[in-house]
């Protein structure tokens, strides 16, 4: 289970993640407060919260107000929620026409998901050392120990199984818009596939009443059958409505249900997935970015679990929707259907489609609008258009070294990360502000994610050697400030990872205040608490051999969207910003923080 943290330790890793961004009088300020919370109300709500996850044995403390937060958040999902991770192309470059991937991974999709439903899913497992526990003879005898203590037979060789409980929510599921809190709505039942397709909406069924899949011919025929289908783009494209503001979405929708459309609605949010065709190659991987965190809204569904992507060239992503669960389940999902559909694809360019009726399978549902629901999507339409139009986003791949290097010189590769976008952003803007860094606590019941506050004492200060004192200090200092950067945040990452940071611990005593109807705590009004809760910089990281790149947008107007990857060899960096930050330079600090890094890890002298 989730543990809860001690109060007290809440308090100075709270304290700790402060200090580089107040000066001394308002961190003297906000460590009184601090410290009255801890020892009054804190103490208090903290007691509760403790109570009440023993009651609650069978979830974790975080799970009912991580859901309502991301419910309850009245922005669109788009841009603000919703992250993206792109495909890596088919090896084999015949494969990646727009028909054949997308009956391939379609097929693939349904496989997994026939998989996990049928209970044979391999569990996620995160092994510490796989010598020993990523083995046959280890999957064959924890097969036959009962799963109740299954889970200590893992840990005994440092295993550790992870939460799978939002798989579920892959298929079948949709968001659906409510006045001041959504619904997550899954059908289980349902058989059929949505498509879009130049703004229009086709569905058929992938499974048969056998609870079969089609053959892959006919989900084939079935697609190219959408794909040659010259129907004009709607006048007023729904897809937009998924764009807008929820409270706005959830009336708009209330009118199409009283228009008539409860029967095609209710396809659209039943359906498997949605599967995106979109009519244009890609021409670069900016392109590519924005493709798939947004596109083009008449021809997504937003509030779809996911959103499978594919363009003209084969090209392939996923959107998701950030409520129902985290990066680990998509990745996991995209992993699966990558390795299936590139190395025992359905189809291949010889393949036929079967000699079916499409027109007869492949229903284009219809909506039927008033002048208030075109209004809607005329001011929807209007609304995307200009917040897409204000979104930059821009990437680099610095060249020079990647994990192997720096795992050689004995410091840990995302410590390096997060310390050149630090070094940068001082470089840049001459400051130090609120940093995110999201991590998995998957490996507990019910587990969602805790932060990692990437900038320190430690990064400050290195940072200002680098970017303003590099003449004081000689390469062997730079290396150990490098080292001790590299220490404190491998202590935050584990900390993090067990559950024991103290973001999601303070952001529940808050709920629970609130809900309990009691005045917020002077600690919770505290400027320095909304100034570390608005992060300016907010970063992810994966890699998998299945994902291209990946990204999100900014989470405050003045901020940065960071999605980062480190490779053997290389560091890729993708980063999304609004007018008010320039995204493009911010990538040419990383670059060059990255370069004066590794320069100093070789023991070269650098220039400033």
């Amino acid at each position: 289970r989730l543990p809860v943290p001690k109060l007290e330790d809440t308090i100075t890793r709270y304290l700790n993640a402060q200090k580089p961004l107040l000066n001394d009088d308002q961190f003297r300020k906000t460590e009184e407060l601090a410290h009255a919370f801890e020892k009054g109300i804190g103490r208090e709500l903290h007691e509760q919260l403790v109570a009440q996850d023993n009651q609650n044995k069978h979830t974790s403390y975080i799970t009912g107000p991580w859901f309502d937060m991301y419910l309850k958040a009245r922005e669109p999902v788009v841009l603000n929620f919703n992250a993206f991770m792109s495909f890596n192309p088919d090896p084999k470059p015949e494969y990646n026409d727009q028909l054949i991937r997308a009956t391939n991974m379609t097929v693939s999709a349904i496989r997994f998901m026939k998989t996990f439903r049928a209970g044979y899913l391999e569990p996620e497992v995160f092994h510490l050392n796989p010598e020993k526990s990523d083995t046959d003879i280890f999957k064959k005898i924890i097969r036959f120990v009962p799963s109740s203590v299954s889970w200590f037979g893992a840990y005994m060789v440092n295993a550790y199984p992870l939460d799978m409980s939002q798989y579920f929510r892959l298929f079948n599921s949709t968001r659906v818009p409510k006045l001041n809190k959504d619904e997550l709505y899954t059908d289980e039942k349902a058989k059929h596939l949505l498509v879009l397709r130049n703004g229009n909406f086709y569905v058929f069924d992938v499974i048969d009443r056998d609870g079969n899949m089609l053959k892959p011919s006919e989900i084939q025929a079935h697609l190219k059958y959408i794909l040659s289908d010259n129907s004009p783009a709607p006048a007023f494209p729904l897809g937009y409505l998924s764009s807008e503001n929820r409270d706005t979405w959830a009336l708009l929708r209330k009118n199409l249900l009283e228009n008539g459309n409860e029967e095609a609605l209710q396809k659209v949010d039943s359906a498997m997935f949605c599967l995106s065709l979109d009519d244009f190659p890609i021409k670069d991987f900016v392109h590519v970015s924005h493709t798939m965190l947004h596109g083009d809204a008449a021809n997504r569904w937003y509030d779809k679990s996911f959103n499978l992507i594919i363009t003209k060239d084969g090209t392939a992503g996923i959107n998701f929707e950030h409520s129902w669960g985290d990066g680990v389940a998509v990745l996991r999902f995209q992993n699966e259907v990558f390795k299936d559909s590139t190395k025992t694809p359905a189809i291949g360019p010889q393949s036929q489609p079967a000699s079916v009726d499409s027109s007869r399978a492949v229903q284009k549902l219809d909506f039927k609008l008033d002048d208030a629901l075109k209004a809607g999507i005329t001011k929807a339409k209007q609304k995307f258009d200009a917040t897409v139009e204000s979104l930059s986003l821009n990437l680099i791949q610095f060249q020079e070294g990647g994990k192997e290097l720096l795992k050689q010189k004995k410091v840990s590769p995302d410590a390096v990360a997060q310390l050149a976008f630090q070094m940068a952003f001082l470089r840049q803007y001459d400051q130090t502000v609120a940093t995110y860094e999201s991590c998995s606590t998957a490996a507990f019941k019910h587990g969602r994610t805790e932060t990692i506050r990437p900038a320190s004492v430690h990064t400050k200060k290195c940072s200002e050697a680098f970017v303003k004192e590099l003449s004081k200090h000689s390469t062997e200092e730079l290396q150990k400030l490098i080292v001790e950067c590299s220490k404190y945040h491998g202590r935050l990452t584990k900390e993090a990872a067990m559950g024991q940071g103290f973001d999601r611990h303070l952001f529940s005593l808050r709920y629970l205040a609130l809900s309990k109807g009691l005045p917020l705590p002077d600690f919770y009004q505290d400027q320095a608490y909304a100034r570390i809760n608005h992060n300016i910089i907010s970063t992810s990281t994966l890699v998998s051999p299945a994902v291209q790149l990946g990204g999100f947008g900014p989470v405050v107007a003045d901020g940065f969207g960071v999605g980062y990857q480190v490779h053997d060899d290389w560091i890729g960096c993708n980063v999304s910003s609004y007018p008010t930050r320039n995204g493009k330079e911010f990538l040419q600090c990383i670059h060059k923080s990255l370069e004066d890094i590794f320069n100093v890890l070789k023991g070269k002298k650098i220039g400033s």
